[in-house]
């Protein structure tokens, strides 16, 4: 009997190795690395076999004719917006999420909006029972949706039921995690159980035509658990995020091959469940304490989407050699530069003080655009000044305290124009595009002190007036 082989895999990263260590060399995390079978299925080693020889393809010229991808557009236009439309027949999805943000609920409206459509639904689901995901239908008030339910974790078994009827539409497969293949001598939710899980799933969804959503566990860094191999397999991966502090969820799409990256879904979670946001700058905007000093509003883009946020920030002074920065829903090395930028560029001096900032609603802000209003709700702060309540900010700030200009100005202004703004403070070359799209008085900068000037005359005019009255 010819001796098995084994081989040892990085469950974080998926390298191989020959032997066990207690770090992995390729991504440099510790105890992630298990003893593997190196079957002779689906990624494994292969096999002895005879090589078959290839045939020759027909080469296609790149001027032909591109048709539309087919879609399958479900009852949840937020849901279709991040999907660039609905779901496209045939193609894969990733979503992952950190436990209990809401996957699982979002996915079962999803199906039985569908279902209720006429279209064939599948819920297939490797982690709850039958009767639980009836449960949560029922709680939903979805129990009367047609849909198709299994629990069951053998990968075979799952792609035999699915060939056996009529083709389905849409499939959901909640977790990938929980699937096992016999192809692979492995205990589930290994790199090479995940991988060749996956790569059964999508190759019956491609030759069926059937559109599939495969749920992912998160890793405590927020990164999708399993191999980086399965992201790039999928068509598109969908990020469920949300604070559990915070009642607000956000889909997002951090790639897809038939749509916009980046683009977000705002949902509100309920005791019915997902409720859409179609508007959400109007949910993040509609608590703002606008005589606050320290809180300036951002006109933001996720995706194509242009969001109003409110950014908060607090500056208080300390005896610590050490001041405290605490940042949510910010980088927090972009609020350090900005920071080293007023202090070296602009005069303001923040080192015996403590900064927190925060951006309203749970909202992630990832763009460099913020950059000017993070500042400018900073020297609010510190100075004891409010800003305007009818004036939004943005610009990106460089290392000489240069405002530089940054994407669709035209579409940022015309959504606070749309919300009742009157005023934007914006870089100097994105004013001809601004003001084509909508008649807002735009006040443009070109260097940060410009900005840091403007709030202190304005303190400076508040305190007089203040003074003036008391006597």
């Amino acid at each position: 009997m010819a001796k098995l082989r084994t081989q040892y895999i990085c469950q974080n990263c998926g390298a191989a190795s020959a032997r066990w260590s207690g770090r992995c060399d390729s991504c440099g995390e510790w105890n992630t690395i298990v003893e593997e079978a190196a079957g002779a299925g689906i990624g494994g080693a292969p096999a002895a076999r005879t090589v078959r020889k290839g045939r020759v393809l027909a080469l296609e010229a790149l001027d032909g004719v591109a048709e539309e991808a087919p879609r399958l557009a479900s009852s949840l236009s937020e849901l279709d917006r991040v999907t660039g439309g609905g779901f496209v027949r045939g193609s894969a999805l990733l979503v992952g999420g950190d436990p209990g943000i809401g996957k699982s609920t979002l996915l079962i409206q999803a199906a039985a909006a569908l279902a209720k459509v006429g279209q064939r639904v599948v819920y297939v689901s490797g982690e709850e029972a039958i009767a639980q995901i009836r449960m949560r239908a029922q709680r939903l008030g979805l129990a009367a949706a047609p849909v198709a339910l299994a629990a069951e974790t053998s990968v075979e078994d799952v792609v035999a039921t699915l060939a056996s009827g009529a083709p389905p539409r849409l499939v959901v497969i909640d977790s990938i995690q929980t699937m096992w293949t016999e192809l692979v001598d492995s205990a589930p939710g290994t790199v090479s159980q995940v991988r060749a899980s996956a790569q059964a799933l999508i190759r019956f969804a491609k030759t069926s035509g059937a559109a599939l959503i495969l749920v992912g566990h998160v890793t405590k860094d927020g990164q999708i658990a399993g191999p980086r191999v399965v992201e790039h397999m999928v068509d598109a991966v969908l990020y469920f995020e949300g604070d559990a502090a915070h009642r607000f969820r956000i889909l997002r799409a951090v790639k897809n091959r038939f749509g916009a990256t980046d683009e977000i879904g705002v949902f509100e979670m309920t005791a019915l469940g997902l409720k859409e946001v179609a508007n959400p700058s109007e949910l993040f905007l509609g608590e703002r304490d606008a005589s606050s000093p320290g809180a300036c509003v951002f006109a933001g883009m996720e995706g194509t989407r242009p969001v109003l946020v409110e950014i908060q920030a607090l500056v208080a002074p300390t005896a610590l050699g050490t001041p405290r920065r605490a940042v949510v829903g910010w980088d927090s090395s972009r609020l350090a530069m900005i920071l080293a930028v007023l202090e070296a560029r602009c005069g303001v001096r923040l080192a015996q003080h403590e900064v927190y900032l925060n951006v309203a609603g749970g909202l992630r802000i990832a763009e460099p655009a913020a950059d000017l209003a993070v500042a400018a709700a900073l020297v609010s702060a510190l100075v004891g000044t409010p800003l305007p309540p009818d004036q939004v900010v943005f610009g990106e700030v460089s290392l000489s305290g240069a405002v530089r200009p940054v994407a669709q100005a035209g579409a940022r202004v015309k959504e606070a124009d749309r919300l009742g703004f009157r005023r934007a403070v914006m870089p100097e070359a994105g004013l001809s595009d601004a003001r084509s799209a909508s008649g807002l008085a735009l006040d443009a900068v070109t260097h940060l002190s410009d900005l840091v000037a403007h709030i202190a005359a304005r303190g400076e005019k508040a305190r007089s007036i203040a003074a003036g009255g008391r006597t």
